[in-house]
């Protein structure tokens, strides 16, 4: 199945923990570059989901934002510090054995002393953990999307192929005729100019007429490289690549073709055969 380099999946899952989410794009590359957003606390899972973005994709370049969200009774919360407390319920009782009694302290004032409120740090355990098996997931739905688009990519290089092969059918229906009427014009020119022509030296120009005017060899060439690119894209493996080196051989058959065109309507026949084969190189770029 032909796999487009360009794709987006996002993905969530929601927990008592709380909600993290995953969200992967991609673009053309020429190798595979995969770049992981994650917050910090989740930096160490970086090197499995790499191995495990590198098992699933060949190519392109993947952008994978990791995003969370902790839930209300894992975010920090205050907690007093008792035992500080108790320290400083001895300290001022010290105070009041040595000095006499003193004033009852400030509530606000206390809890704003060292030490006697702490924070306490949310388990994120179970995120991480969440994290790590949605992220093989997000790599399913993300390699569907490139499915999806790569089939619908296919679909329209098929046709372009088709619409190639009936441009390879107009030239080699049209070459007789180029053929035949270069013939007629040398007879019409010799005629015009009093000239009787020589039966073996006619034989002769017949044949180096054929030689340059012929295309038989770049059409045969084409019309394989056709069938071998209706192959490719039923692959079911990274095919960007070889179908890369294809669309160069259409290229360099059709602009032989061109140069070899003595004839109005085989130039526009090669003009629209490289018209054709734009189209497909730009569709193959994207392609895995």
């Amino acid at each position: 199945m032909t796999q487009s380099m360009t794709g987006y999946a996002r993905v969530e899952r929601v927990g008592e923990w709380g909600r993290v989410s995953w969200e992967l794009r991609s673009v053309n590359h020429r190798y595979l570059d995969v770049q992981f957003r994650l917050p910090e606390e989740f930096r160490a899972l970086e090197g499995e989901l790499r191995q495990n973005a590198a098992a699933a994709l060949s190519r392109g370049k993947v952008e994978a934002t990791l995003r969370y969200q902790l839930s209300a009774e894992q975010n920090q919360s205050l907690e007093l510090n008792l035992p500080r407390v108790q320290q400083l319920r001895a300290a001022l009782d010290t105070l009041n054995a040595e000095f006499g009694p003193v004033s009852v302290p400030d509530p606000l004032r206390l809890l704003s002393f060292s030490g006697v409120m702490q924070e306490s740090a949310p388990d994120f355990a179970p995120l991480v953990e969440a994290a790590q098996d949605l992220f093989s997931e997000a790599l399913t739905a993300f390699t569907a999307s490139r499915a999806s688009e790569g089939e619908r990519m296919a679909a329209f290089m098929r046709e372009r192929c088709t619409a190639l092969a009936e441009l390879v059918a107009q030239v080699r229906a049209r070459y007789p005729q180029v053929r035949d009427q270069w013939m007629d014009k040398i007879k019409t020119r010799c005629a015009e100019l009093g000239v009787e022509l020589d039966p073996q030296r006619l034989a002769q120009e017949t044949i180096l007429a054929a030689q340059r005017l012929d295309v038989e060899e770049e059409m045969s060439r084409l019309e394989s490289h056709i069938v071998e690119v209706q192959k490719v894209l039923k692959r079911n493996e990274a095919v960007g690549r070889r179908l890369d080196f294809l669309m160069q051989e259409f290229n360099r058959e059709a602009n032989t073709t061109g140069s070899k065109s003595q004839d109005a309507e085989m130039t526009r026949c090669a003009v629209e055969m490289k018209v054709i084969i734009e189209q497909l190189r730009e569709q193959v770029q994207n392609i895995e």
